[in-house]
């Protein structure tokens, strides 16, 4: 599987997740199990007995799953504290052998609740387990691309050629969306402080508008970093490579300033204010971890 049958495969990947509620995301989630865990055993109601509050394990090493998917989980978060509770109390109960414990939710690419975290590290210490948490979509999509290609397509389905497709599914496309529709950042109050990169600014020939841009999208890579946390594994790789790509064959022809914006024009992908300040965010990112423009010798 290529890089754009990945891509494409993950994009589906994503609206399956986008739109499974209740069953079809267990469904979703026993299937991928099934495929990388071979002594996974997935435990389905049985009359009036129900699951008995586990909806799947790993007998071997002791690892239980409970799985809950509500419509829209940012306004369910009270109900999911209290079903994680209700539902540990009940596998606890009736389950022997309980070393790790995960509650698999469908959180929907926006991550957990703090509550949730603190509630699930609480079961995890006053009953002394070896490991407890929460697993999200971006855990299962990882999950996912661990698995061969056939397995892959039966979950996600069988996908065109992205050769013959017109709709933007790009990575870099996803993420501009995303970025465009931020809010401007308030640094007021906060504790953010500016990187200390004149030196690599100076040496790489940037200018003062560069500098200024670059200052103003650094604002903004905290809400960048927290999708990226949402996301699974391969968009943050394939984002990564992706503007390591364009800056590396672009800089075979050219420097300081021109390098800057053409790399913009590429990235931004319209030729628009929101859009090319979005590409800054991400250049901002790259330009200080050092993934891009050279580092001062």
């Amino acid at each position: 599987m290529n890089r754009d049958e990945k891509v494409l495969a993950r994009t589906l990947f994503k609206l399956k997740i986008h739109e499974a509620d209740g069953q079809k995301f267990e469904d979703i989630f026993i299937a991928i199990m099934n495929y990388a865990k071979p002594d996974f055993q997935a435990i389905k109601p049985w009359g009036n007995i129900g699951d008995r509050k586990n909806d799947g394990y790993l007998k071997s090493t002791g690892i239980y799953f409970q799985v809950f998917a509500p419509e829209e989980i940012t306004k369910s978060y009270p109900k999911v504290i209290e079903k994680l509770n209700a539902d540990f109390s009940g596998l606890i109960a009736q389950w022997s052998s309980v070393n790790e414990f995960f509650f698999v939710v469908n959180d929907k690419y926006k991550g957990i609740n703090a509550d949730c975290e603190q509630t699930i590290q609480k079961i995890k210490q006053d009953y002394q387990l070896q490991n407890a948490g929460f697993k999200t979509a971006k855990d299962l999509e990882n999950l996912l691309f661990s698995l061969d290609e056939d397995q892959i397509i039966e979950i996600v389905g069988f996908f065109p050629d992205p050769a013959n497709i017109q709709l933007d599914y790009s990575i870099l496309g996803e993420i501009i969306k995303h970025l465009t529709s931020l809010p401007l950042a308030n640094p007021k109050g906060s504790k953010f402080i500016y990187p200390d990169w004149d030196e690599k600014i100076t040496f790489n020939n940037l200018g003062d508008y560069e500098s200024n841009y670059l200052n103003n999208g650094i604002f903004q890579i905290s809400s960048l970093d927290e999708y990226l946390t949402n996301e699974g594994n391969f968009f943050s790789d394939e984002l990564k490579d992706k503007i390591c790509e364009i800056y590396l064959e672009e800089s075979q022809a050219l420097k300081g300033s021109e390098l800057f914006w053409k790399m913009v024009e590429i990235i931004s992908l319209k030729p628009e204010s929101s859009y090319q300040s979005a590409a800054i965010i991400l250049m901002a990112k790259y330009f200080e971890v050092c993934d891009i423009f050279e580092e001062p010798k």
